[in-house]
């Protein structure tokens, strides 16, 4: 008899609306898309509502309860407001129809969100989105939504965790679950921030080594290529931009410009330790290469008088002092150097730890605020 009644579209009532009734919604985070900015959901929710011409007399049909195939009878649409995808299936191919006209029923919609995850502080991001749900409703007619309560199943998906979710409206006709996000921090810092907090540290330690050699410069050259290696690496795995850029990227140029600095000033510093000034474009005065070879005619041996002896004496004298002068030269510069490379290693030091401190705060404390609900107008 109710098959009959071919009844497939929405019951009509005086004000041409129908009150649809979510009494549970089991809601599922399955994954964050970082890079688009997507939060891909689950969501089973059971439906109450009511049709009137699908009542019946318990007296004639002496049955309280009815079970229906879901094609033979209109069934309410659901969808997610700000969902880019959204798809609603039936759990069942059943419904359960009572004698009174209620009729009760369990869907399952999947959902991509659009939302615009706050990632300033990734890898210790925390964010909130909103999975706005309404059914059909056009100009006062249609079907309104009264959600009632909602729980969260398996909150925690790859890096990301449902911290809780709960319902809310903006208006009566406006409701939403607000989903409470955060990352779980672990794996990001250590394949991220962890690998750029050791090579500075090595850096740092660099200083240790001599200016002299160049041992210390080929090091800290390839300090900035394995950086840079390991920051193309990381770009697939770093997430999306969005009005709240991840400071993170901020932290990582800065790591390179320190890196960069740091080279400079030891090839700088090198140079300073050898020749005691900056000039690159004159040669350095009174430098005599390291392999001259100096040779002494000894073929013929004559006595000399004592006047020709004191001239000579006085020439190998004046050499002697010649190459102390020299060497003192050389002493003044590289000490000149070194106290330089001291100070600019506490100040590099310093400065780098204050600096690791501080955006380890930003990253922890600061808030950036992302308006989620641009999609109602």
């Amino acid at each position: 008899m109710l098959i009959k009644k071919g009844l497939l579209s929405q019951p009509q009532t005086d004000y041409c609306s129908n009150v649809i009734r979510v009494p549970f919604i089991e809601y599922q985070t399955l994954a964050v898309n970082t890079k688009d900015l997507r939060l891909i959901s689950r969501l089973q929710a059971d439906i109450v509502w009511l049709d009137p011409e699908l009542k019946w007399n318990t007296s004639e049909y002496n049955y309280e309860y009815v079970v229906l195939p879901v094609g033979k009878v209109w069934t309410p649409e659901i969808l997610v407001t700000n969902g880019i995808v959204s798809t609603m299936k039936h759990r069942s191919k059943d419904l359960i129809v009572q004698s009174d006209g209620i009729l009760r029923h369990s869907v399952i919609i999947n959902a991509e969100v659009n939302c615009e995850v706050n990632l300033f502080n990734y890898p210790f991001a925390f964010d909130s989105c909103p999975v706005a749900i309404q059914s059909w409703s056009d100009g006062g007619c249609g079907s309104y939504l009264i959600l009632e309560r909602v729980y969260s199943a398996d909150g925690s998906q790859g890096d990301w965790k449902t911290e809780s979710v709960e319902i809310q409206n903006l208006t009566d006709v406006r409701q939403y679950i607000l989903v409470n996000l955060s990352i779980k921090p672990t794996n990001p810092f250590v394949t991220l921030l962890m690998p750029s907090l050791l090579i500075l540290l090595a850096d740092m330690v660099s200083f240790a080594l001599p200016l002299e050699g160049g041992e210390r410069n080929g090091f800290k050259v390839t300090l900035v290529l394995s950086f840079t290696v390991f920051l193309n690496i990381l770009n697939d795995i770093l997430p999306g931009d969005s009005s709240c850029s991840p400071i993170i990227r901020t932290h990582f140029c800065i790591c390179l410009v320190l890196l960069v600095f740091s080279m400079l000033v030891s090839l700088v510093l090198t140079r300073l330790a050898r020749d005691g000034g900056l000039i690159f474009c004159c040669g350095s005065k009174g430098t005599v290469p390291d392999n001259t070879e100096v040779k002494a005619d000894v073929s013929v041996v004559q006595i000399s008088s004592p006047e020709e002896d004191g001239r000579m004496l006085k020439r190998v004298v004046n050499f002697l002092e010649a190459v102390d002068a020299d060497t003192l030269k050389k002493d003044r510069h590289l000490k000149f150097a070194n106290n330089l490379d001291k100070a600019f290693f506490w100040f590099y030091s310093i400065g780098g730890t204050v600096y690791f401190i501080a955006m380890i705060t930003v990253m922890v404390k600061y808030r950036c605020v992302v308006n989620h609900f641009e999609f109602w107008y």
